[in-house]
């Protein structure tokens, strides 16, 4: 039996799973694709980062920098110079607009992972319904291997709703792991900016530890 076969066995029920599979496979796709074109920071940033912050030549440095960890150091820098002084604001703003756009598709994702194993209950249940009101039609006197096949028809989209929502779900983890880290990444290097721009009042006190705090909460 083909796939086709079976999803027209399955019904509307199993049909509307497969194109959960194909959206959620278009998303997957684009999101991979986004996260390998996102641009990392060399390992020996920190110690780049430090020292240009140190000298006052932060900018020549980010310049050439890619990732969502160079805009938002690149942001910060760029407040500082301007006299900002809520530069826990500016690191927060920034912050939650690179994890937005890391974390896009991941809800419709997130949805569709967790109602596909309820629509293909929802068409086993319809399934059985119909099978039973054959049964009860017929006065009880229904071929066993009739019936037998009626219930495995409605059993498929069941089996279809488990087969899409799991990799559905595993993916979603995948990806969401991978804004994780970068979201650390962006934490870290916000706190190596703030400890190290020269111009923030009082460096070893409360100011730089608000702002560090406001990054984390942002990211």
């Amino acid at each position: 039996m083909s796939v086709i076969d079976l999803l027209d066995k399955g019904g509307p029920i199993a049909w509307i799973l497969f194109g959960y599979s194909v959206v959620a496979l278009a998303i997957v796709i684009e999101r991979s694709i986004f996260f390998a074109r996102l641009g990392r920071l060399p390992g020996n940033f920190e110690s780049q980062i430090i020292g240009a912050l140190r000298r006052g030549d932060a900018d020549r440095v980010l310049a050439g920098a890619t990732g969502p960890e160079a805009r938002l150091m690149r942001a910060l820098v760029q407040a500082s110079g301007e006299g900002v002084q809520d530069l826990g604001r500016v690191g927060s703003r920034v912050g939650s607009e690179e994890l937005q756009r890391m974390e896009r598709g991941f809800r419709t994702l997130g949805i569709m992972g967790n109602t596909a194993t309820l629509l293909g209950l929802f068409g086993t249940v319809t399934g059985m319904i119909k099978a039973f009101m054959v049964i009860e039609s017929a006065g009880g006197r229904v071929d066993a291997q009739a019936l037998a096949g009626g219930i495995w028809e409605a059993m498929i989209t069941t089996g279809v709703g488990l087969a899409v929502a799991l990799p559905i779900l595993i993916l979603l983890h995948t990806l969401e792991g991978m804004a994780d880290r970068r979201a650390h990444a962006m934490r870290t290097y916000a706190s190596l900016v703030l400890e190290n721009l020269p111009h923030v009042p009082e460096l070893d006190e409360g100011p730089v530890s608000h702002h560090s705090k406001a990054v984390a909460d942002a990211v």
